[in-house]
């Protein structure tokens, strides 16, 4: 094993009925005047909202609600979020939703302790959190795994830029996990949250790092639970035990436990950014429309190791070190294109873009070719474009 530090502080509060302990939870870690989050409504229609609304007035507690959080969550409903929650007096934050909804919960926690820092500041690398409120998340999808991470994401709607911000202080104080509460998602939806899962353990499976044995048993058996239980959810959406291994899967991905010893690369996430951004389209779709053409332009860099994730994940053991290699990537993407996914432009739903819009969204990954990003195969500008134009059909 490599050199690790680990902490993961959050509190998971698991199974059938788990959001009644809410309330018990928002006490512990101080809270009294709680502000709610959500998104666009479905926690509304199914009664979530209303009921953990009850259990808050029954445990005594204040409460402020905001809703209105869209996929690829904007910076200027978290600002609003900020002033209502300061005005509120809030002391902790509640996100009832999934990784949109969470991300803009902790934007507003972190605006909220830090009175007159404009919160993208802190995306933008310009101020560094060093203080925020609690959050507690009461978890509808199953994706991002934004219940236990140190990461969240925010789209600038102005300059159309979306971008991520890794700090401790992102990291929940609790989340309630209740398979149930899934049951209503659309199928389209457990795919791209399905998809996301396994994308946030590909970035960390693929770095320049090798010698982490256990680390990498833990990942290869996340990813084949993931397609098989997708699989059945494909087939029933109330399959409990499919939705709650998913979900258990969702936090585990991206708490940190699937890379440890290693570094994260990323690529995937950072030119699927600047597809979101520009495009407003579902995150996880995102990644999936990139990694294959990402994969294939770097897997040259460390074939053995994707001969070695061929064999782990889809049992490929024949052929030479290159045509498994090859065979892992074409496995892989053959799982996204059977739970529906796209891998290309058109398959995204944007259709084939001009150079000039392969140029634009390479210099917003690149600050204008001013920097390189990921770590297994660092990838500058004109890299950022070829893999682009790969994926570009």
């Amino acid at each position: 094993m490599q050199e690790f530090e680990f902490c993961c502080p959050t509190e998971i509060v698991f199974g059938r009925g788990a959001e009644s302990k809410v309330a018990d939870k928002i006490r512990k870690y101080g809270g009294s005047r709680v502000y709610i989050v959500y998104g666009g409504g479905s926690v509304v229609k199914n009664g979530l909202l209303a009921r953990v609304e009850r259990i808050l007035t029954a445990g005594g507690l204040a409460f402020e609600v905001l809703g209105g959080v869209q996929p690829n969550p904007r910076l200027n409903l978290a600002r609003e979020g900020v002033r209502e929650a300061l005005l509120f007096g809030a002391n902790i934050i509640l996100a009832v939703g999934g990784g949109s909804v969470i991300d803009t919960a902790k934007a507003i926690a972190h605006g909220a302790a830090n009175e007159g820092t404009d919160i993208w500041d802190f995306w933008d690398g310009k101020a560094k959190v060093e203080k925020s409120l609690p959050v507690g998340t009461v978890l509808t999808i199953p994706a991002a795994g934004s219940e236990s991470s140190d990461s969240a994401v925010l789209t600038n709607e102005e300059t159309g830029k979306k971008a991520g911000l890794s700090t401790p202080f992102n990291r929940p104080a609790f989340s309630i996990l209740n398979p149930e509460l899934a049951f209503t998602l659309p199928k389209e939806q457990i795919a791209y949250g399905a998809s996301d899962i396994i994308m946030h353990t590909l970035e960390r499976y693929f770095t320049p790092v090798d010698g982490n044995h256990f680390t990498d048993l833990i990942a290869e058996a996340l990813i084949r639970n993931v397609m098989q239980q997708t699989k059945a959810l494909m087939v029933s959406r109330k399959n409990y035990d499919a939705m709650s291994e998913l979900m258990w899967c969702s936090t585990v991905s991206h708490n940190g436990v699937t890379g440890l010893g290693r570094m994260k690369d990323f690529a995937a996430h950072k030119l699927g950014h600047e597809l979101s951004g520009k495009f407003d389209v579902p995150h996880g779709a995102s990644l999936t429309t990139v990694w294959g053409s990402w994969a294939r332009y770097v897997y040259g860099d460390k074939p053995e190791r994707f001969a070695y994730f061929a064999e782990q994940v889809f049992g490929v053991n024949s052929g030479t070190t290159e045509e498994r290699a090859r065979a892992g990537i074409r496995n892989m993407e053959e799982f996204f294109h059977e739970i529906g996914m796209p891998l290309c432009f058109t398959e995204l739903g944007i259709g084939v873009q001009k150079e000039t819009m392969i140029e634009y969204l390479a210099n917003m990954c690149t600050a204008g070719g001013t920097k390189t990003v990921a770590t297994f195969h660092p990838l500058d500008k004109q890299t950022v474009m070829e893999i682009y134009r790969m994926a570009n059909h």
